[in-house]
């Protein structure tokens, strides 16, 4: 059998708030979930909080990548559908209800399948070759159009504020749609958009499933690249990169070298290697 070895870290972007990831994991499968922040000016009609849905959908899927050997997409259907049963009084219908991304590793025998949804990061480190990067990029090209005011604010300030919260309301209007983009929420059919995959365990050396608040060290701050942070995780581990993350973001606390939402964002590493 082959041997295995999982490292794995969380880390609220404020130690007096709660942290809307989630990570969890069996001896064959790993899931996780960024759950996505809502200003506090802005409804959500739902009485729980993101944080609550996020751990609440989390420890379904983990229940059921356990339980289930069917599709990872039909897993995370479920999933979703026992979490909104769980809701009680809250607003399903309203645009603004708690929703996270998904990452779901599993590996079944000599195979390892995976499910993204939304723009948490799966990176593989496939033997012989450069990493194999995978990421639901249809929020961040949506994004796009709408980023301007709040990138042109100073962080920190009142501006940015209400510039994030026009940036957030707008973005539901196209959360869950055809030409949008998808995330975990109320509605099921949103795991048969998710971008799945698989590949033989052999092809692959370690895996590293990130939250965007662990992989901006790279794919927003570049200080690294891709293969520098797998091999940061294999010798120093996830604690090391989401200090080095955090090392950053205090370098920048006006955002004014790298233009972002949250100066600080919840962070979440794991590192599954396959020896």
């Amino acid at each position: 059998m082959t041997d295995v070895r999982l490292t794995l870290a969380t880390e609220p972007a404020y130690p007096d708030r709660p942290n809307e990831d989630f990570i969890g994991a069996t001896p064959n499968a790993v899931v996780l979930l960024d759950g996505a922040g809502t200003p506090s000016d802005l409804e959500s009609g739902c009485a729980h909080g993101v944080a609550w849905f996020s751990h609440t959908l989390g420890s379904a899927l983990v229940a059921g990548i356990t339980q289930n050997t069917g599709p990872l997409t039909e897993i995370l259907a479920v999933g979703i559908k026992e979490t909104a049963a769980q809701h009680d009084t809250c607003d399903l219908d309203h645009p603004g209800t708690p929703s996270a991304t998904v990452v779901m590793l599993r590996r079944t025998g000599d195979t390892l399948d995976w499910l993204i949804l939304a723009d948490s990061v799966l990176v593989l480190d496939i033997v012989g070759a450069e990493p194999m990067v995978i990421c639901d990029e249809r929020e961040s090209i949506v994004g796009k159009q709408y980023r301007g005011p709040m990138n042109e604010a100073i962080g920190g300030t009142p501006q940015h504020s209400d510039a994030l919260s026009v940036y957030m309301s707008t973005m539901r209007g196209h959360r869950n749609i055809d030409g949008g983009f998808w995330v975990a929420a109320t509605n099921p059919h949103a795991a048969e958009q998710a971008l799945t995959g698989s590949a033989p365990v052999d092809q692959i050396q370690a895996a590293a499933i990130l939250s965007d608040g662990a992989s901006r060290l790279v794919d927003r701050f570049h200080l690294a690249t891709w293969r520098q942070c797998l091999d940061l995780l294999e010798h120093d581990g996830p604690d090391e990169l989401i200090r080095q993350v955090r090392a950053a973001e205090r370098s920048d606390l006006d955002g004014s070298r790298w233009r972002r939402g949250k100066i600080f964002d919840d962070a979440t590493a794991a590192y599954w290697t396959f020896a």
